[in-house]
């Protein structure tokens, strides 16, 4: 599995993974604007098998996308795409990673906690399509 930053040719393909996992996708639109203000990493299998995406505010981040297709779950991608996005984190001065991920999601927050993240607080009622709590977790950077 090789991990590279994501290109514009590569749109396509991270929105068919939005919309397999998310409820409310984003759009190729949305993916092509979001490069302008975040970083985003995919996953080669030798097709993209995920993608991370993370807005940066310096000395901040916030990881808005963690997206693994079905077929390549439980198989390391998601844990890779962390490992880089805070490897990439540390090489550009962000001290700090937030992220909020459904309270029911387990999977998803055991890959978060075993990456470093901690569970700092709860957004009420922020998820809809099923309505659902967010879990707010956060990365620090070790000094």
């Amino acid at each position: 599995m090789r991990i590279r930053q994501m290109t514009a040719e590569d749109i396509l393909a991270v929105a068919q993974i939005e919309k397999e996992c998310f409820s409310q996708p984003w759009s190729e639109q949305g993916f092509l604007d979001g490069m302008k203000d975040a970083i985003f990493f995919v996953a080669e299998d030798p097709q993209i098998a995920g993608y991370i995406g993370m807005y940066r505010m310096p000395p901040e981040g916030e990881i808005t996308n963690v997206a693994v297709t079905r077929k390549m779950r439980k198989k390391g991608c998601g844990r890779e795409l962390l490992l880089r996005m805070q490897q990439w984190a540390d090489e550009h001065g962000i001290d700090r990673i937030i992220l909020e991920v459904r309270s029911g999601n387990e999977p998803a927050i055991h890959l978060y906690r075993t990456c470093g993240f901690e569970k700092i607080g709860v957004r009420k009622n922020f998820y809809q399509f099923p309505r659902e709590d967010a879990d707010i977790m956060e990365w620090k950077r070790l000094c």
